[in-house]
């Protein structure tokens, strides 16, 4: 099928934007910012999924729904967070030193996680997951291209400020595609659930940012760098959770598992933008 290849070739892009947008310097922010950095990893790769796992508890769900409400769970931010945040503004620039560092990280943690969440909530049911196949699928369309991005970057470095922007925008463009084309595919499903989704995603995602502004007040981050753990936090990057899904269900087209993603990319926009600005205004105030 056409979207067997087209979907893991949106997210390499996707992806490389991600890298396009990276300058050395960014990695530096680690030394400059830890206490923002290492607040920022533990709240996007432990913290989330066992916030979801909680809700998991609360909201009952059918299990292969389940499955994909922590496999988006596992996903770092994308480049959707770091729309976000120069939207509402936050610092930008610490936005996409975690989204880099949490989406190269991710390819050690995803394939554990999942290999847990399968026996967790399909049981009998799940796949067989291969760890290795699953963290070398991720290595060539997450990390190829961020690094890909981040060299020709080097190499151009005029050329690739003056088109950042365009890149960017077919990046968001195909993330939208991505979710839509999902949300087609799996259409009768996605209406059939999203009276059952919609709760847990939309809950969660309100929950996660307000969570990330309290870790980071409580270290003594406040404004746009608040903003930004608060954000990263909140948003996961659902075209890899689509992307993801696949490759666990090793099957044509997209399967069952990949409705939470898509569902999540629509609705975390509905979330997190008002969101976003309402946390802000209260903050400020404190």
């Amino acid at each position: 099928m056409l979207i067997d290849v087209a979907l893991p070739l949106s997210l390499a892009f996707i992806m490389f934007s991600l890298g396009y947008g990276l300058t050395l310097a960014d990695f530096g922010r680690v030394l400059i910012l830890p206490r923002a950095v290492l607040t920022g990893l533990f709240l996007q790769v432990v913290a989330v999924p066992v916030l979801a796992f909680l809700a998991l508890l609360v909201f009952e769900l059918p299990p292969a729904l389940a499955f994909g409400v922590m496999l988006l769970s596992f996903c770092p931010g994308g480049v959707t967070s770091n729309i976000l945040t120069k939207l509402v503004g936050g610092t930008v620039a610490l936005s996409i030193t975690l989204t880099a560092i949490v989406s190269l990280l991710s390819v050690l943690t995803m394939p554990v996680l999942i290999a847990w969440a399968a026996e967790q909530f399909l049981g009998a049911d799940a796949p067989e997951i291969d760890v290795t196949s699953i963290a070398l699928s991720m290595v060539a369309i997450t990390v190829v291209p961020v690094v890909v991005g981040l060299v020709v970057r080097f190499l151009v470095a005029d050329f690739a400020t003056r088109t950042e922007s365009a890149v960017s925008l077919i990046a968001t463009v195909l993330f939208m595609v991505v979710v839509v084309v999902a949300l087609v595919t799996n259409w009768d499903l996605f209406v059939n659930s999203i009276a059952v989704l919609g709760p847990i995603l939309m809950g969660l995602n309100a929950v996660l940012l307000l969570v990330g502004m309290l870790c980071a007040r409580a270290i003594g981050l406040t404004g746009s760098d608040g903003l930004c753990i608060s954000i990263e936090m909140g948003v996961q990057n659902a075209a890899l959770g689509i992307a993801v899904a696949g490759l666990v269900a090793q099957a044509s087209g997209i399967p069952e598992y990949a409705v939470p993603a898509a569902v999540y990319g629509i609705s975390t926009y509905i979330v997190t933008i008002p969101g976003m600005f309402v946390l802000r205004a209260i903050f400020d105030k404190v």
